[in-house]
């Protein structure tokens, strides 16, 4: 009997580099998590999930930046449960029209969702970006699904939140030309720097497998392109859409236990406004990292791991 090769064809390919990838970025940390698809009624979505570590459920959504950002901090992290979602669209989920919905009643049915495809009755839930909108947004909806809160660096919670550039870039008409230009390290570099890590690349604190991670979502993966299609979404003009953030009453309401971790060098509001923020949760905490950018834990993972264990502790 003659042997055949299989021969991938091209978008098992991609996903073959992609997952690679993946797999290198988490090995970096001495983490190897397994990932398993869970599927969801309301609405019909099929999302992935990443595994790792044992002990209390913490789930985390991420931002645009994509759930390559955690092992890091994850890594740096005392034992928990971590369940890494992407969100729809994102790596191996499908992808979801937002604009059938209201934004944050959607998402906060997302996680709840996803926790009952889980069998996890309550977690802490940790957002990064505008995945602070997500995770306020499961206290804000379903509040006996949430132990307790925690936010890393600024997000789109407020209306005196400018948008920041590149979110703009992505809803302008430009945006479509620019999620089909092929990724290259020296342009997600350049996009970290933007961000307010450029001490750290230049340090060497961010890894080449995360550049290598992330040049590799975009080029093998549809997922800028569904992230655009989410932007357009949110995005009105200079602005966020009409009941996309918060106001101040509706933050009020959520008595969970918060923390806001903020690096002082993040563009994406500032240290007022986040101190005005977390003063309206009737539970808030604000800690700074200075010198962090958007993502704080890519600066110091150390620090920012601390702060996170030690609220959770309490």
């Amino acid at each position: 009997m003659t042997d055949h090769a299989v021969v991938a064809s091209p978008p098992e390919a991609r996903a073959g580099r992609y997952r690679r990838a993946e797999e290198a970025l988490w090995k970096r940390y001495g983490l190897t998590p397994t990932a398993r698809t869970i599927r969801l009624e309301r609405p019909s979505v099929r999302l992935r999930v990443l595994e790792v570590g044992s002990g209390a459920p913490v789930l985390f959504v991420h931002g645009t930046v994509g759930p390559g950002s955690w092992p890091s901090l994850i890594g740096a992290m005392r034992g928990a449960r971590s369940l890494i979602l992407d969100r729809p669209g994102w790596g191996g989920s499908e992808a979801l029209d937002f604009s059938k919905y209201e934004y944050r009643k959607i998402a906060a049915d997302i996680m709840r969702g996803a926790l009952d495809a889980l069998e996890i009755e309550r977690a802490v839930v940790v957002g990064g970006s505008i995945g602070d909108v997500w995770a306020l947004s499961l206290a804000e909806y379903h509040p006996s699904r949430v132990d307790r809160i925690v936010m890393l660096g600024g997000g789109p919670l407020r209306p005196g939140v400018p948008v920041p550039t590149f979110t703009r870039v992505l809803a302008s008409p430009i945006g479509a030309i620019v999620v089909r230009l092929p990724m290259s390290g020296d342009r997600t570099r350049s996009i970290l720097r933007d961000s307010g890590h450029g001490l750290s690349l230049d340090a060497g604190r961010i890894p080449d497998e995360f550049i290598d991670w992330r040049v590799a979502l975009s080029n093998e993966t549809p997922t800028m392109r569904r992230e655009r299609d989410m932007v357009r979404c949110i995005v009105r003009g200079a602005g966020w859409q009409p009941g996309f953030v918060f106001e101040d009453d509706e933050l009020r309401r959520i008595d969970h236990p918060a923390l806001l971790v903020y690096g002082t060098a993040d563009p994406t509001g500032s240290v007022e406004i986040w101190r005005r923020f977390m003063a309206l949760l009737p539970r808030g905490e604000l800690q700074l990292v200075e010198g962090a950018g958007h993502m704080p834990w890519f600066d110091d993972p150390q620090q920012v791991a601390a702060h996170v264990d030690r609220f959770l502790a309490g």
